[in-house]
């Protein structure tokens, strides 16, 4: 491409304008007497994330080799690294285990055609308003089998307790454009992963890709310590703001919560019948049902967004709402160790073992440290966590003691964790910063990891449960 070169003198005159105003490189300061009147955008974001700072997120690759190998192979084959790479990069077990899986469901052999794969990844992003809009025209021009689709994505992302065997029948009896059932267990692992990213994007304040609508802009920089260079890659001002006086304020928020897991560690000989087990579960998740999620208004999704599926005002509901009762899901009848990965394996070989180490590695994933505490052991914590967000699903463990719930999850806390799983474009930084004040961003980064994690699983048993109904 031949760029349009300015006379010498204009050269020369803006030159010294642009001086008075910039600082500028030996480098910038070269180029800028060669090629000025060419357009370069700029990021409108500061770094991968509007809640979490950039400096603490580059910082990472450059302490952990790990991390730094992972990223140089994630650059090697995709020419980029993107901004939810350099996040999750604060977890590079977690990181390397996500790739792969990404990597073997959109490129390796599979049921599914590779532009098959994309789309289904763009008709599970646009469920909550998340990707670039330019990506195709919508679903009224994809194919009819892609388009018979829509119905399980609507389902599986908002309200996947209500996915039944005739929805799974109607799909793989069509009698044009039918299913097989290796490309279904394709498609609804491509579903949910995608489901599951968009929240794992929204809860950590991902930014827009540079390259992306609404993720650059054209204005000239306002800055006058930094070159030129140095904005258009993201590195002007970031403001601090010390907080040492709210720290003061919020001075004893880690320890009351470690002394409650010690008190119910300390409680566990204490077993309760299964009735009361059973009462505690139903009283949790009627009570999730009190959260609400971003003062629960109604979100419409703009057009270019919403042509990538069906019904736009179709979003998560509560159980009971309008009297509306779901049976529970007890993991005791029907669970992924037990059921769902080996389906999975079996109809997309590998695709069930990766799945299930990543599920693992979420699950398990600890460096026994809360806040500026070691050696704490945090596993009632992240089973916590895990349980929570698979009740709201209205999934059941017989083993566990919800009452554990309210004693660990504040109410903030909740309504981060609600707001997340099931209407993640709802996510604010106010709510990111309301929960876990004392805890460092990387452990909030590994909280995102589990409700993703939680959620991917909690649709994929209830996807998998109707496929093996309908098997059977």
């Amino acid at each position: 491409m031949r760029h349009a070169v300015a006379p010498a003198e204009s050269v020369e005159n803006n030159y010294f304008a642009v001086t008075n105003l910039l600082k500028i490189c030996t480098h910038c300061e070269r180029l800028s007497k060669k090629d000025l009147g060419v357009r370069i955008p700029r990021p409108l974001g500061n770094g991968p994330s509007r809640f979490i700072p950039e400096k603490e997120i580059l910082e990472v690759s450059k302490v952990d080799a790990r991390t730094q190998s992972i990223f140089e192979d994630a650059f090697a084959a995709l020419g980029r690294l993107d901004n939810i790479s350099l996040v999750m990069g604060f977890h590079p077990q977690y990181l390397g285990s996500f790739l792969r899986t990404q990597h073997y469901l959109l490129q390796m052999d599979g049921p599914l055609s590779l532009h098959y794969r994309h789309y289904i990844g763009i008709m599970a992003a646009a469920r909550h308003q998340w990707g670039d809009p330019k990506w195709l025209n919508g679903l009224d021009e994809a194919p009819q089998k892609l388009q018979q689709l829509g119905e399980l994505n609507k389902i599986l992302a908002h309200r996947p307790w209500l996915l039944t065997k005739e929805h799974i029948e109607c799909l793989l009896k069509a009698e044009e454009h039918s299913w097989s059932l290796a490309e279904l267990i394709h498609a609804v692992v491509l579903l949910t992963h995608y489901h599951s990213l968009a929240s794992f994007t929204f809860g950590c304040g991902i930014t827009t890709e540079i390259h992306c609508d609404g993720g650059h802009t054209f204005r000239p920089p306002s800055l006058s310590q930094y070159c030129v260079c140095d904005i258009a890659n993201g590195n002007g001002h970031s403001i601090h703001h010390d907080d040492s006086l709210a720290n003061q304020e919020l001075c004893g928020e880690v320890e009351v919560l470690m002394e409650r897991m010690k008190q119910l560690q300390e409680c566990d000989d204490e077993e309760a019948s299964q009735e009361e087990m059973a009462t505690r579960f139903e009283r949790e998740k009627t009570e999730s049902m009190l959260v609400v999620t971003a003062e629960d208004e109604e979100c419409v999704p703009s057009r270019d967004i919403s042509r990538h599926f069906e019904d736009p005002s179709y979003g998560y509901k509560d159980f009971s709402r309008r009297g509306e009762h779901v049976p529970t899901f007890r993991v005791q009848d029907y669970s992924w160790e037990d059921h769902g990965f080996s389906l999975v394996n079996r109809l997309y070989p590998d695709v069930g073992q990766m799945l299930d180490e990543k599920f693992q590695m979420a699950y398990n994933l600890t460096y026994n440290t809360m806040a500026t505490h070691k050696d704490v052991d945090t596993s009632m914590l992240r089973r916590a966590i895990w349980n929570y967000i698979h009740c709201m699903f209205g999934i059941r463990y017989d083993d566990y003691d919800y009452g554990e719930i309210n004693q660990l999850l504040d109410r903030s806390f909740k309504i981060y964790i609600k707001t997340m799983v099931c209407s993640p474009e709802k996510t604010t930084k106010r709510m990111y910063e309301s929960f876990w004040r004392q805890f460092q961003h990387s452990e909030k980064v590994h909280v995102n990891l589990l409700l993703m994690e939680a959620r991917m699983q909690a649709e994929l048993l209830y996807a998998l449960r109707a496929i093996t109904r309908y098997m059977t």
